[in-house]
């Protein structure tokens, strides 16, 4: 895209608690400020979410990612290096504050998109943003910002146009513990570069793989 779209209504929207739709490197995604846990429910009752599974979200660059975090591993570190910005999920142990459904088993998953829309809203908002697709739990994620407007109608205050987006492959999701990396699901960035990119730390893989 060559236009940069007016985010003042998605801004305006997100700083009083609602909901909008954004664009990714992925897909279009169903944001909210991530540290309102009132905004943040809202976001998994529009989705129809089940309340154990965490939304993950997207942060403006590294050092408000690590506002959310507890001591990332010297692991997640070397990821966020090598892929930040970019479609690289990181789960890792979250400060106990955030709201409980961004959160499993004490963790929470969090990346610095590539889209500078993605970016420049969680900048100008101050807070990460909810990073869920934008569609009801079981409908296809939209790539296409109209197949967002169809699911949601007037529930999302704000619909910030990126075009067509590259949709196919969601953010791969990597688990990164003290000494363990598990990649929970496999996506945009190849499994091979996550590997290189860790040298001689061993990594498991999702049992489907």
């Amino acid at each position: 895209m060559t236009d940069t779209p007016d985010l003042g209504p998605a801004v305006d929207a997100l700083r009083a608690g609602r909901m909008v739709v954004y664009p990714t490197e992925t897909l279009y995604a169903l944001g909210a400020r991530a540290l309102s846990a009132p905004a943040v429910a809202s976001v998994a009752t529009v989705k129809g979410r089940d309340p154990s599974s965490p939304i993950a979200v997207i942060a403006s660059d590294v050092a408000m990612a690590e506002g959310l975090l507890l001591d990332p591993p010297s692991a997640a570190r070397r990821l966020m290096m090598r892929f930040w910005p970019g479609p690289l999920t990181l789960v890792l142990p979250a400060r106990p504050s955030l709201p409980a459904e961004l959160t499993a088993e004490g963790a929470i998953g969090v990346r610095v998109s590539a889209h500078p829309i993605a970016r420049a809203l969680a900048a100008a908002v101050g807070e990460p943003l909810t990073a869920t697709s934008a569609n009801p739990t079981g409908a296809a994620p939209p790539d296409q910002l109209e197949a967002a407007r169809a699911y949601f109608g007037a529930r999302v205050s704000a619909y910030v146009d990126g075009g067509a987006l590259a949709g196919g492959s969601p953010s791969t999701v990597v688990s990164v513990g003290a000494d363990a990396v598990h990649v929970v699901r496999s996506g945009a960035v190849p499994i091979e570069a996550i590997r290189d990119a860790l040298g001689s730390i061993p990594i498991t893989l999702p049992e489907h793989h």
